[in-house]
C-alpha cells in the first residue's frame, strides 16, 4: 500500500492535482476490498471511511457547538464514481450522494492559509492537498493498526499491481 500512498505524496508535490486526487479517491475502495473482498463496491467503501476518515471530517460548528459531519462516506463514494468514471464533481445525479451535490477542490494557497471544509448549503470546498493527505494518513494508520497483524490482508495485499523498472525492482 506505501506504493499508493507515496504516489499520491509525489503527485501532490509535482501540483500534478487531479493524479493525487484520483488515486486518493481509489484507496478507500482499494483497502476495503482487503477487508472484505466478498461485499460490494460501495458497501465497502463507505464502511472503511466510516471507521478510517469519517472523523477528520466531522466537527462542531455554531454557537451551540453542534456536530457536523463535512463529508459523508457516500458522498465521498459518489464523487469517486463521478470523477473517476466521469471526469465530474457535481455529484448530484449520484444514487449514493447523500448530503453533498458539488465538490470544489482548491489548490494550496500561497498565504499560507488554509481554506479546507468550508461547506456552503450543499457544495463542499476541500484543499486537495489536506485532502489527499487526509487519506493517505488513514492508509497508513490502517496498515499499522489493522494490516500489520492480519496474514489474511497481507496476502490480498501482496496481489496488487506492482510496476517495476528497468531492472525489475518495484517502483
Amino acid at each position: 500500500m506505501e506504493r499508493f500512498t507515496n504516489a499520491v505524496i509525489k503527485s501532490l508535490a509535482t501540483e500534478n492535482w487531479y493524479s493525487a486526487l484520483s488515486l486518493a479517491l481509489t484507496l478507500p475502495d482499494i483497502c476495503g476490498k482487503v477487508e472484505q473482498p466478498e461485499a460490494g463496491s460501495q458497501a465497502r467503501y463507505v464502511s472503511w471511511f466510516n471507521r478510517y476518515i469519517l472523523e477528520k471530517y466531522t466537527g462542531y460548528i455554531g454557537p451551540d457547538r453542534e456536530e457536523h459531519k463535512f463529508l459523508l462516506a457516500e458522498d465521498c463514494y459518489a464523487l469517486r464514481c463521478s470523477y473517476l468514471h466521469e471526469g465530474g464533481g457535481n455529484i448530484e445525479d449520484q444514487r449514493a450522494s447523500e448530503a453533498l451535490d458539488k465538490f470544489h477542490f482548491i489548490i494550496p494557497p500561497d498565504n499560507g492559509i488554509i481554506r479546507h471544509k468550508n461547506q456552503y448549503v450543499r457544495v463542499l470546498q476541500l484543499q486537495i492537498d489536506i485532502f489527499c493527505n487526509d487519506i493517505c494518513d488513514a492508509v497508513n494508520d490502517w496498515m499499522t493498526n489493522k494490516v500489520s497483524s492480519n496474514t489474511e490482508y497481507q496476502d490480498r495485499i501482496s496481489k496488487l499491481l506492482v510496476i517495476y523498472d528497468r531492472n525489475n525492482n518495484i517502483v
